[in-house]
């Protein structure tokens, strides 16, 4: 055969391959599209519409999307006639599945100038919530090839899920590779636990567990027969009945035998060495598998410290928010416990806080005993604020009569509850969302922590500043020294506001003062109850692991706070619990005038370094490879974009700091300095070091640790 001959025809064949695009929706009207009715807009939507939930999985800018008019609008798209020149129609789609009313439909023609429908397809939903999510799709249409053909695009449906959205119509001779859809996988709970596979990374799946076609759980997750760990799910109250395992999409060679296991133990009692990966924190509370957030429901009942804490038990990312559940006796060495809120008709479980009712106002308290109470935000109808009670710290029951406040706007939450002696009532401290971003605190009083009165508002952040935004923190606290009390209020970054409380109303005395520097604290909240009257303090620590771990995120170092007096006025002073002192194992004092110590080779360690800096104008402190650099004239601790101001005093300065494998967390000043440094330095990666550019007196004292998992 001619070589050209040969080649004309490869050439032929490889340009008759081509993908053919019908419609990408990604210009600025319908174009040749002929547009009947309101529902789909004057042009193509740019994701989301008003009041719609979030649109996903379109491609480019633009898509259609019938929600123009919310639900109640209808029309039809009509697109100009054209040949079928290739074997496949894919496209992509989304919406309602109401056939025939809310529908992709392709249009053949039969004699001239007739077009019969011949092919159509809808979108999946159709009861309340589901998902806004596009998703490909096709059609074979080599039976049709050279025929002329049209498509329809129709929203001819009023009412729940009354529109469609498409994107994307290609044709194509490759045959579409699809995603699985509505997976169910049936078994008998024949073992106590379920193991699910999770790939860190993968796409969410919406996955639900079922009894007898009654939904037992529903939650997203990276759900693959490749996993990197496996989520657990306790099936004790439901031994021997048949369970199905509903998941809406998987990859198209997903081995679904792998999407499951029945197992006597949880993960945790498999793991040979559990907490003990190379990048785990071992002086920062972790848990042991999933994601973590804010510190919710701070508390010491019953001997222990309750640390609870939002928790995506099926992933590594934010989502499926629970209450997980950590207990101490120490505030350092912490036993994770089942988990204590899960999601329910009611939304999500967001933040809030915990009190224990010793008088049993609330009418929880069983026998003589004083119930705890979870005060605690749902997401669905706005967000309420909602209770759970237990008596033995362990298990909790939420109260039949949830909601006990409705919601305020669309962004309130977060309630903190504490007891107010002077008043003989609870007090509740609840962020409110205002317009023009405006943030407040309201709070609010209760005789049982069921039936709730507003007492006034507390004014923060507008205009961009978040003061006072989100997970509110209320107490009071005595000002060292002297025999006067005051009150301190704080939103999640920290930023706290001194003043004084008449049972009613919160009357600033400072304006805003910084909390912490650094990056990675957020959403901080203290122990109500603690011993001893001690206001002690935990924030998130927001410290992403690496992708194939099975947990990301820790807590901050437990603090305890106390209220000081100085020049400009009473400031929180930090510092970390003597707890930790219990954790040291080998002390190593180092003592030189010179400009560069080398510190033990540890992984975590604690140290005090004590510098009289001399001539040095600066001094670097390198820890496990994480520098931090403090320039001498402008008093400035830095590390890239972070700047801590860090006062000499008679040109010496003093740091004490804790070194773990997620990074640096440090107090100067007497308290008044507490910063964060997030770092994943590696595993043998353990050389510390502090060099000035001069000779110094130098003290450093070493504190080799044992881990809090020990």
């Amino acid at each position: 055969m001619n070589r050209l001959f040969l080649l004309a025809i490869l050439v032929s064949l490889t340009l008759a391959a081509q993908d053919i695009i019908i419609e990408d929706f990604e210009g600025p009207d319908y174009g040749d599209w002929t547009v009947e009715g309101t529902a789909f807009g004057p042009k193509p939507a740019s994701g989301t519409l008003p009041s719609q939930m979030p649109v996903s999985g379109f491609q480019g800018k633009q898509l259609v999307n019938s929600y123009y008019g919310m639900d109640g609008s209808t029309g039809k798209l009509t697109s100009p006639v054209f040949d079928i020149q290739r074997k496949y129609i894919t496209y992509l789609i989304g919406g309602g599945g109401w056939k025939g009313e809310t529908c992709i439909n392709l249009l053949i023609e039969t004699a001239p100038g007739k077009f019969e429908l011949k092919r159509t397809d809808t979108g999946t939903n159709v009861v309340s919530g589901g998902s806004e999510e596009l998703r490909p799709a096709f059609w074979d249409v080599s039976e049709f090839l050279g025929k002329k053909a049209r498509i329809e695009i129709v929203d001819s449906r009023t009412g729940g899920w009354g529109h469609i959205n498409i994107d994307h119509i290609v044709a194509t001779d490759t045959k579409p590779k699809l995603p699985l859809y509505d997976i169910k996988l049936s078994f008998q709970a024949d073992k106590p636990y379920l193991l699910l596979p999770v790939r860190n990374g993968s796409r969410q799946a919406r996955t639900n567990l079922n009894l007898e076609g009654k939904n037992l759980k529903s939650f997203a997750m990276a759900i693959s027969d490749k996993p990197d760990w496996y989520a657990t799910i306790d099936l004790a109250a439901y031994q021997g009945k048949n369970l199905e395992l509903h998941i809406d999409r998987l990859p198209p060679e997903t081995d679904q035998a792998a999407l499951y296991k029945l197992s006597d133990k949880t993960e945790f009692l498999l793991d040979p060495a559990p907490y003990s990966e190379a990048e785990r924190a071992q002086i920062h509370f972790t848990p042991f598998r999933g994601w973590n957030n804010d510190p919710n429901g701070l508390v010491f009942y019953n001997n222990e410290y309750h640390l609870f804490f939002q928790h995506n038990p099926y992933g590594t990312s934010w989502g499926n928010m629970h209450w997980g559940h950590a207990v101490s006796t120490d505030l350092v060495h912490w036993k994770e416990l089942p988990i204590a809120l899960e999601p329910d008709s009611m939304g999500a479980m967001f933040s809030g806080s915990a009190v224990v009712d010793h008088a049993n106002t609330s009418g929880f308290g069983q026998d003589g005993i004083a119930p705890l109470v979870l005060v605690y935000t749902a997401t669905a109808n706005g967000s309420t604020q909602c209770l759970a009670s237990s008596v033995d710290g362990r298990t909790f029951t939420k109260y039949p009569g949830n909601p006990v406040l409705g919601s305020q706007t669309p962004g309130n939450r977060d309630p903190k509850v504490i007891w107010h002696s002077q008043s003989k009532r609870w007090v509740m401290a609840l962020y409110v969302g205002r317009p023009q971003n405006s943030h407040t605190v309201e709070l609010w009083a209760s005789k049982n922590l069921k039936n709730w009165d507003k007492l006034s508002v507390i004014q923060g952040g507008v205009e961009g500043s978040h003061t006072l935004f989100e997970c509110p923190e209320f107490f009071e606290i005595p000002l060292k020294g002297t025999s006067e009390i005051r009150w301190v209020v704080f939103g999640a970054n920290g930023q706290y506001i001194v003043g004084t409380f008449d049972g009613t109303k919160f009357t600033p005395e400072t304006q805003p003062l910084r909390g912490f520097y650094g990056h990675g604290l957020y959403a901080g909240q203290t122990f109500n109850h603690a011993p001893n009257g001690r206001r002690i303090l935990i924030y998130w620590l927001a410290a992403a692991t690496p992708r194939h771990l099975g947990f990301s995120q820790a807590m901050s170092l437990p603090q305890e706070l106390k209220l000081v007096s100085t020049a400009d006025g009473p400031r929180l002073a930090r510092a970390p619990i003597k707890e930790l002192e219990n954790l040291r194992v080998k002390t190593t004092t180092i003592a030189e005038k010179n400009n560069s110590i080398k510190l033990p080779n540890e992984g975590f360690f604690e140290c005090r370094i004590q510098a009289k800096l001399g001539q040095a104008d600066t001094l670097s402190l390198n820890f496990r490879g994480t520098k931090l650099n403090y320039d001498a004239k402008t008093q400035i601790l830095s590390k890239d974009n972070i700047k801590v101001p860090l006062a000499t005093k008679d040109n010496a300065i003093d740091i004490h700091a804790f070194i773990d494998n997620n990074g640096i967390e440090l107090f100067s000043e007497d308290g008044l300095v507490h910063a964060t440094f997030i770092a994943f330095p590696k595993a043998d990666e353990v050389a510390s070091e502090i060099t000035a550019n001069n000779h110094i007196d130098l003290r450093v004292t070493h504190y080799k640790l044992n881990s809090i998992w020990k």
